[in-house]
């Protein structure tokens, strides 16, 4: 409950518990305009984290109104931008809702209906993506589809109970169980009975979760879509590879072999076959030696071989005499005490116990260590490996993945290496220790390539893009919609939601801004404002010109002297009088003057009308002496109108503009150049960077 948040009776003033509707929790009494139930910072924060994004709520309350009050229930606000408002207007007999679009608009939904009437009332107003339901005392009141709200709320957004601000708004009356749920049809733990309604079967959605299929169906017809691409173009290179033969080799400590080669590595017969390196231990027959001879190892060899032997023979058997024989070449002296000197059979000096045997030479090759023993040196195999001859010289790998003997568990695959193996994670997996992994979450890790505008999937080894509602792309990039397009060179930032130039409003940026009507410009008294296309400017009035300051009031505005600079139209009858912002003609006393004028060197009679030569958008007319030039005034209603000067009137460029040559046409927001001016396409009207009135004269 909000009031359990508030505590509003303990530290606010104008609210105190008094009776509610029932006795199982407090009610409050709500009076006066001077107090500020504003909640705490924490308190705010932990409410605006509970609607964040959100799609689906339920605002409740129980209330006793005042009669004519006008009044807000609860409120979520930042700088003046209501996030979610509930309110109850006595005066108007309505119940509003407040809050933001996804496009961040500013709407207010308006339900007719009077809460002010002094009695008790059950309010719920039920939200679900874009459906939202009113029930009061547990009936269906209203059921709308509306613009969709947005729950993307700042952090530092306030809530307020009873009241917008500390100046306005100000609930009056009683107020009990005000709570926010964050749940479908919340509606049904203020009224259990809607439950068993046949109204609200379990078993259908709630609109959000309709919205939810509709996305998930979305997302999966373009998953598919992407799938039967690759699929297409997977089958399209198969069918290509169908007549294409590639060799594939095997490559050994440098040495290429090719399909079928085979050699000798170590006492192991190796063969490529499909790229791929099998090998088998070189078997060795037992050899049939003669007499004479036995079989014993060689360097070099991998099975054993006949060698001489010389066996002891004595021609008396009964008189065996042994011999002492001196060697030629003395015994090395050795440099350890006597009893730590050992005579082995096979040797005629002696040696220290630990002498270095493997430092005399050995015969241990691939993969075999030589190691000493107390009386002589032996071989063998390394970690990983095992032997190929009995006295370990020569030693194989062993493939602990083929044969099973390595210790890599789940989403990951054994590899074989020499005299060992490692275990490499499965392609969107990442590892927990040598030999486990677990999936890798793209989405929650932030390592994907999706747009800040799209919805990251999580899958099996990797993941997927999809643009959020609102956004086109293929998820990677993503642009925001906005339906009818953005005029008069607006840009589309979020869905439906367009950033105007300046000059422009409008939800498409349809309107001009008239800045000489809203007051925004004040031109000086010499000048008048014009408003144009996304702009304005102060214009000095006929019968003024700028002195070269180019003051942007038009302060720099001054007189023309019209008689002396011969900028006049009285014709030869009259007399030219200046005047401040114009002239007079004048005809002298006692003559009858025509009041023609003068234009272009040729005679208009007065009060004639015509249209000018260089400027067919153009009509003048000769007024006593003066001629008056405006331009045209399109009467789209009049069937003769001029396509050329009135291109609004033109039913088939409701959206184009004109170009002056009268040829080529150009969209919103096109810009060209013209004759060393920019222009720009505003909605059917073409402007340029600098403007030229025509004079009258």
């Amino acid at each position: 409950s909000v009031f359990d948040e508030l505590m509003p009776g303990e530290n606010f003033n104008g609210v105190t518990q008094v009776q509610g509707f029932h006795s199982d929790s407090r009610a409050f009494h709500f009076k006066g305009s001077s107090r500020e139930l504003k909640a705490p910072e924490a308190v705010s924060v932990r409410i605006v984290q509970k609607l964040r994004g959100q799609s689906e709520f339920t605002v409740l309350v129980t209330l006793k109104q005042e009669h004519l009050n006008s009044g807000v229930i609860l409120s979520i606000h930042h700088s003046e931008q209501r996030f979610l408002e509930l309110e109850s207007s006595g005066q108007r007999s309505e119940v509003r809702l407040h809050y933001r679009t996804v496009g961040q608009q500013a709407h207010t939904e308006v339900f007719p209906y009077s809460l002010a009437d002094g009695q008790w009332h059950k309010v719920s107003v039920a939200i679900s993506a874009s459906h939202i339901v009113l029930h009061v005392d547990c009936n269906r009141i209203y059921e709308r589809v509306v613009e969709m709200p947005s729950m993307v709320i700042p952090d530092d957004a306030t809530f307020w109970l009873g009241q917008r601000n500390s100046a306005h708004g100000f609930f009056k009356g009683v107020m009990q169980d005000v709570q926010i749920l964050v749940m479908p049809q919340g509606f049904i733990s203020q009224c259990p009975d809607l439950n068993r309604s046949e109204c609200w079967p379990k078993s259908c959605p709630t609109c959000n979760d309709f919205h939810g299929l509709v996305q998930k169906i979305m997302e999966l017809q373009d998953i598919l879509a992407k799938t039967s691409s690759k699929l297409s173009r997977a089958e399209e290179k198969m069918n290509g590879l169908d007549g294409c033969y590639c060799e594939r080799t095997c490559s050994v400590k440098g040495v290429v072999y090719r399909e079928d080669d085979s050699w000798t590595d170590g006492c192991r017969n190796c063969t490529c076959t499909n790229g791929t390196v099998h090998c088998e231990t070189v078997s060795c027959q037992p050899p049939q030696c003669p007499a004479g001879t036995a079989p014993s190892y060689v360097k070099g060899a991998c099975c054993k071989e006949c060698q001489q032997h010389l066996p002891l023979s004595f021609s008396d058997p009964d008189k065996r005499t042994m011999h002492r024989v001196v060697a030629t070449t003395p015994c090395p002296e050795l440099n350890c005490p006597e009893s730590e000197q050992v005579t082995l059979d096979d040797r005629c000096c002696k040696v220290c116990r630990g002498h270095d045997f493997c430092g005399e030479g050995h015969s241990c090759v691939e993969h075999s260590d030589c190691v000493n023993l107390e009386a002589r040196a032996c071989c063998t195999c390394k970690d990983g490996f095992r032997p190929l001859r009995e006295d370990n010289a020569y030693c194989e790998d062993i493939d602990e993945c083929a044969e099973g003997k390595h210790y890599c568990r789940e989403n990951t695959m054994c590899v074989n290496t020499p005299g060992s193996f490692m275990c490499v994670c499965h392609t969107g997996y990442i590892r927990i220790d040598d030999f486990c992994c677990t999936e890798h979450d793209e989405c929650v890790t932030g390592l994907h390539s999706c747009d800040q505008n799209a919805l990251c999937f999580n899958t099996v080894g990797g993941h997927s893009c999809s643009c959020k509602p609102g956004y086109t792309g293929n998820g990677t990039i993503c642009k925001a919609i906005c339906d009818g397009l953005c005029q008069n060179g607006g840009t589309c930032v979020s869905p439906n939601n367009c950033i105007c130039q300046p000059g422009f409003t409008g939800k498409r940026c349809e309107t001009d801004i008239d800045e000489c009507s809203d007051g925004f410009v004040e031109c000086d008294d010499k000048a008048i404002c014009v408003n144009l296309p996304g702009w304005y400017h102060c214009e000095c009035r006929d019968g003024y010109h700028d002195n070269g300051l180019f003051s942007a009031n038009g302060g720099s505005c001054v007189d023309i002297n019209e008689c002396k600079t011969g900028r006049n139209t009285c014709a030869n009858d009259t007399t030219c009088f200046n005047l401040e912002g114009g002239y007079d003609c004048r005809c002298p006393h006692g003559r009858n003057c025509s009041g023609d004028c003068i234009h272009d060197n040729k005679v208009k009679h007065n009060r004639q009308i015509w249209v000018l030569e260089n400027d067919r958008c153009s009509v003048c007319s000769c007024q006593t002496g003066q001629v008056m030039c405006r331009r045209m005034v399109c009467d789209c209603e009049n069937p003769t109108a001029d396509l050329f000067c009135c291109p609004e009137c033109d039913p088939r460029l409701s959206s184009l503009c004109l170009h002056q040559n009268g040829l080529l046409t150009y969209g919103s927001g096109d810009t060209w150049v013209d004759n060393c001016q920019q222009c720009q396409c505003l909605v059917s009207t073409a402007y340029t960077g600098r403007t030229e009135r025509h004079s009258g004269e």
